[in-house]
C-alpha cells in the first residue's frame, strides 16, 4: 500500500471514530431524578444525575447551578477539579462530584450538611454536549410536640400541643385512644425569622374510661411525623 492510500485509510478510520463518538453523545440523554429528593437539615444528600446510555463525562465541564443565586454556581467542575473561585460561598466545602464515576456518565452531586436554604431547583449542565436537566431538593426540619393541660375540671380538660422548629409548614391532628380524629380548634402557626414554623393547637376532651390522647404533627412533603401521648385520669362520680 502506498503512503497516500495508507494516510487516506487512517483518516477515514479516525473520521469514523469521531463520528461514532459524536453520534453516541447526541443519542445519550442527561437524566436527573424526576421525583423530589427529600432530606432533613444536617443530612448529607445526593442529587442523582447521569448520562443514558452511559458515556464518559471525564473531559466535560460540569455545571451545577441554582436560579436566583449570585453567583449561581453550586459546583463548577473543569479540568478535573472544582473551580472554587466561581462557587457560591454558601456551598463552600459542602459539595463534590463522584470524579471516579464521571467516566461512566455519573455526574451526580453530593451536598454535605444540607440547610433549609438549600431547598429548591438545581440544574446540571454539560457544556460541550449542550445537555441540561433539573432536579428538586426539599429540605425538612422536625421537632417533637409537647402537650400540656391548660384547663381541668371534673368532667373535661383542655389540652394544648405545641411544636417548634418545623419546615416546611406542618399540620396538627389530635387522636383519641382508638386512633379516631378529634375535633380541635384552628391551628395557630408562626413563622420565625429563621423561616422555621411553630404550630400549636388546643382540644377539649371529656374525661372517660379511655383517656389516652395523641397530638400528631406531620409534614407530608417530607414524609415526617412526630407525636406525643398523654393520659388524662377519668371522671369519678362523687
Amino acid at each position: 500500500m502506498n503512503p497516500f492510500s495508507l494516510m487516506t485509510c487512517i483518516i477515514t478510520i479516525l473520521l469514523f471514530l469521531v463520528c461514532s463518538l459524536v453520534c453516541v453523545a447526541e443519542q445519550s440523554e442527561l437524566i436527573c431524578s424526576d421525583q423530589p429528593i427529600v432530606a432533613l437539615a444536617g443530612d448529607d444528600v445526593i442529587l442523582p444525575c447521569y448520562l443514558d446510555p452511559p458515556i464518559s463525562a471525564s473531559s466535560e465541564i460540569v455545571e451545577w447551578t441554582r436560579p436566583g443565586l449570585d453567583p449561581k454556581y453550586i459546583h463548577f467542575h473543569q479540568d478535573g477539579r472544582l473551580m472554587f473561585e466561581t462557587q457560591n460561598p454558601s456551598y463552600f466545602l459542602r459539595t463534590r462530584l463522584f470524579v471516579d464515576e464521571l467516566q461512566n456518565g455519573n455526574v451526580s452531586m453530593k451536598i454535605f450538611k444540607v440547610k433549609v436554604s438549600d431547598a429548591g431547583k438545581y440544574f446540571c449542565f454539560l457544556e460541550s454536549m449542550l445537555k441540561e436537566a433539573s432536579i428538586q431538593l426539599t429540605v425538612g426540619v422536625v421537632s417533637t410536640p409537647i402537650i400540656e393541660v391548660v384547663s381541668n375540671n371534673s368532667r373535661s380538660v383542655v389540652l394544648q400541643c405545641e411544636s417548634k422548629g418545623w419546615y416546611p409548614e406542618p399540620e396538627v391532628v389530635w387522636l383519641d385512644g382508638e386512633g379516631n380524629l378529634l375535633s380541635a380548634g384552628p391551628t395557630e402557626t408562626v413563622r420565625g425569622p429563621d423561616d422555621l414554623y411553630t404550630v400549636s393547637s388546643r382540644v377539649t376532651v371529656e374525661k372517660r374510661h379511655s383517656n389516652n390522647f395523641t397530638c400528631r404533627v406531620q409534614q407530608k412533603d417530607i414524609n415526617q411525623t412526630r407525636e406525643t401521648h398523654i393520659y388524662v385520669p377519668g371522671y369519678k362520680e362523687l
